[in-house]
């Protein structure tokens, strides 16, 4: 054990002192380790509590809520050998777990272990890094001593993520692993040690036995980071990301015909990621900005007069987007449709900006993006990554003046989720029409006027304007 009185300041919590307590009273050996550790040295908040014990965690658990009464709660999953009290103390909910200390044997395919009983050495030899494998005593004898038997304090220090032990038994044993050391480089900006991850890029197929929830869980989080393009740079060095998504590492590379090149489209692709986390939390814009030249690949093409075009790459790409995200488990809901949308309009504002703003072209966007406009104009200025500053300037400046047409038109007309004042029910019952492609096409019409700016949208100029197109039309009002 490393004595340092310094740590037991950092303990000095009620339920530190409450586990302390019940902890002697039944004669365990007990310690706050993990994560909880490793964040109170990095001065980061965590109210997530791992405890092992030597011998039975439940039975402290079950003795703590003895103690606190109501305003605790247990949960005891004795499959697991687990237990979890949340602990609310005015308004902080505090989770603790608790565990028996374990060793932990793996077979070839899989990466759940084989448990046994075990002492604290084969609880920190277990763990996955050496920053996560330190311990804080909870026993009045020896409160707040530091058990840091890999030197993780040592790595915390100079930013270094490692192994406990052999990092190819490490990493074969439990493959996720390499996605959490890539991970909590991202999160954290520490460094893998070169020995790690050259483990990581030996054992990289091995991702191949790890479900595919767990995988984008890793890959979520380090997508949420502040600066992701650094995990996924060292996702796709690794070999890792060519497993988890192929279509990210076919982006990459440029092709020469002539003395022609194109831009890397994979690093491009990362620089819109890093300025969309500039701008925005929101975890599923910075997939869209992952995924939007995602079409590129397949929409290659070369032609001796105009050199290297990509055209309906945003029309291709938003067509693989549902195939992507049921391959990868991510959700296929209105966050995948939500992604999908900003891939297949993620170049419409930039043809705005290189041609004469409209008022029928900005109303047209105005009613395709609809509540996500702003979310696709931090796409589309993100977009931007020429190292040509008065480029960026030029287009910065337009991008300025198509929010501002966007603003006017939709202030003006009521654009955005826009229903025609006219709707097919309306349309069926005054021609007494069934649900044809006339009804269709009256409706597109007049939705069509509107959006071109032929008719105000109100109601009484498209009906006027539906009468007309009906009679144009051939279809007569009975």
């Amino acid at each position: 054990m490393e004595q340092n009185t310094d740590w037991s300041k950092y303990l000095s919590h009620p339920v530190f002192s409450l586990i302390s307590t019940v902890a002697d009273e039944i004669g365990r050996e007990c310690f706050v380790i993990g994560g909880f550790v490793r964040d109170i040295m990095l001065c980061r908040p965590s109210k997530d509590i791992d405890v092992v014990a030597l011998g039975s965690g439940i039975e402290i658990a079950e003795a703590l809520c003895r103690k606190i009464g109501r305003k605790a709660h247990l949960a005891v999953f004795r499959n697991f050998g687990t237990a979890q009290v949340k602990y609310r103390n005015g308004d902080e909910t505090w989770e603790v777990e608790f565990v028996g200390a374990r060793r932990e044997s793996y077979s070839h395919d899989s990466r759940k272990p084989v448990v046994e009983d075990g002492t604290l050495q084969d609880d920190q030899n277990r763990r996955d890094f050496t920053i996560n494998a330190m311990a804080l005593c909870l026993n009045k004898t020896h409160y707040g001593m530091l058990i840091d038997p890999f030197d993780g304090r040592k790595d915390l220090q100079e930013r270094i993520i490692r192994t406990p032990l052999d990092p190819d038994i490490t990493f074969s044993d439990d493959p996720l692993r390499m996605m959490r050391a890539i991970r909590f480089a991202s999160q954290l900006h520490f460094t893998i040690h070169p020995d790690t991850f050259d483990a990581i890029k030996r054992n990289s197929q091995r991702i191949a036995i790890i479900s595919r929830e767990r995988i984008i869980d890793e890959l979520s989080k380090i997508i949420r980071s502040d600066i992701p393009s650094r995990g996924l740079i060292m996702l796709d060095d690794s070999g890792l990301l060519s497993y988890i998504c192929p279509e990210l590492t076919a982006l990459k590379g440029i092709e020469t015909k002539n003395g022609r090149g194109h831009k890397d489209n994979f690093y491009h692709t990362l620089a819109v990621l890093d300025n969309v986390a500039l701008r925005s939390r929101n975890e599923w814009l910075r997939w869209a900005a992952l995924f939007h030249d995602i079409g590129k690949p397949r929409s290659k093409r070369y032609d001796d007069k105009t050199g290297w075009s990509f055209h309906n790459h945003d029309f291709i790409g938003a067509k693989m987007i549902p195939g992507i995200f049921r391959s990868m488990k991510l959700p296929m809901d209105e966050r995948m449709k939500y992604v999908q949308k900003m891939v297949e309009l993620h170049m419409r504002p930039i043809a705005l900006v290189e041609d004469v703003v409209t008022d029928s072209a900005v109303r047209r966007l105005l009613f395709d993006a609809g509540d996500d406009i702003d979310d696709l104009m931090i796409l589309c200025e993100a977009d931007i990554t020429s190292r040509n500053a008065e480029k960026v300037r030029r287009f910065l400046d337009n991008f300025t003046l198509v929010r501002r047409k966007l603003a006017e038109i939709e202030e003006k007309d009521r654009i955005r989720n826009f229903q025609p004042p006219v709707n097919g029910e309306e349309i069926m019952a005054y021609f007494s029409l069934p649900p044809s492609r006339e009804v269709g096409e009256l409706k597109k019409s007049i939705k069509d006027a509107i959006l071109d700016g032929i008719i105000p949208n109100e109601r009484e100029a498209a009906w006027q304007y539906m009468l007309a197109e009906a009679e144009r039309m051939g279809i007569k009002h009975p």
